[in-house]
């Protein structure tokens, strides 16, 4: 069996929580004996038995690789649809119904709805998304996946620490992740928070401002910039007295699960995916609290820690190799 992996977003242009999950997935399933190579679009005499694609792909790619004989594998992540009220969920639906009924194929062709009632398996990160594939777009339940995220087994596998007096966040310096928010909020708490990090651009205002608060209060917010040595913030996590995120919309934060490997308390914004993913083993904040609600969440989270139980461990990312192994082997058998 051989697999193509495809991303229309290059990762030059966009790091973040997705470039890990695809780099991560790939070494994996290579470590299960998978090969798998990146679609190189300039090579007619590429070959494969599967196209796993991350992101919503055209149906008329998806069709085409269809007629070459693959299957294809759509992982799209419903990171702001997975975080939207119910009432607007519902409205979505409503006029993605309403569009299919009285607008010209070749308009609805741009949003690729139809990709997921074409796709041979679509993957979703959790219950939650998996609900919203059938729900919002009309994949076919019998379809539809749930494949979580895996962590590194340097987080396993670090040694546990002493934990010290600083929170912390690890994400990137952008508005959706609301890092300066949270830094406003630990500041008015008075509880040290460390954010690890870098934003997409370096004249980004929102994170102008931030690093403007971190220079100011140093002693309550420390930034460093990001770290790209796994065992070194491996080490962080298990150092730090909780972890916190409270972006507005997530699909499923690796940080927050690298974080649970290592013991780390959690607080997270009170979204499905955390519910989902966390339960009871999290602490949660309401995403539309004002500040003053975050301040006495952050105070209440930062004097409980301590005692809090860690959440459940999280699957290694050759777990979810196997996992995705199971799945390319039932389609590759329909083939036969």
């Amino acid at each position: 069996m051989k697999v193509i992996f495809n991303c229309h977003v290059p990762f030059l242009l966009a790091h973040g929580g997705a470039q890990i999950q695809i780099e991560q997935t790939k070494a994996a399933l290579e470590q299960i004996g998978i090969p798998v190579e990146p679609l190189r679009w300039w090579d007619a005499q590429q070959t494969a038995d599967l196209l796993h694609h991350f992101g919503r792909i055209p149906t008329h790619l998806l069709k085409l690789a269809q007629q070459k004989g693959m299957k294809v594998v759509i992982a799209e992540l419903l990171t702001e649809q997975g975080s939207r009220p119910l009432g607007r969920l519902r409205l979505q639906r409503a006029i993605r119904a309403a569009l299919e009924v009285i607008a010209p194929a070749s308009a609805l062709a741009s949003f690729g709805w139809e990709s997921y009632r074409c796709a041979d398996a679509c993957l979703a990160n959790t219950a939650w998304e998996a609900h919203l594939m059938h729900y919002l777009y009309g994949a076919p339940q019998q379809r539809i996946h749930v494949i979580p995220n895996g962590v590194e087994d340097v987080f396993f596998k670090s040694p546990i620490r002493e934990r010290g007096p600083w929170l912390v966040c690890t994400a990137t310096i952008t508005q959706r992740k609301r890092v300066l928010e949270l830094a406003e909020a630990a500041v008015k708490a008075r509880t040290p928070l460390q954010v690890i990090g870098k934003p997409y651009g370096s004249d980004d205002p929102y994170a102008a401002r931030f690093l403007a608060l971190a220079k100011a209060v140093p002693a309550l917010v420390r930034y460093e910039g990001a770290i790209s040595d796994r065992a070194e913030l491996a080490r962080r996590y298990r150092e730090a007295r909780g972890f916190v995120l409270l972006s507005t919309m997530e699909t499923r934060s690796l940080s927050a699960e690298e974080a649970a490997a290592c013991g780390c308390p959690l607080l997270l914004s009170d979204l499905p995916w955390a519910r989902d993913v966390f339960k009871e083993k999290a602490t949660y904040c309401p995403v539309t609290a004002p500040q003053k609600a975050w301040a006495e969440a952050l105070r209440r989270f930062y004097d409980r820690a301590p005692q809090l139980e860690p959440p459940a461990l999280p699957l290694s990312w050759v777990d979810v190799a196997r996992q995705l192994q199971g799945i390319y082997q039932s389609l590759q058998a329909q083939l036969r």
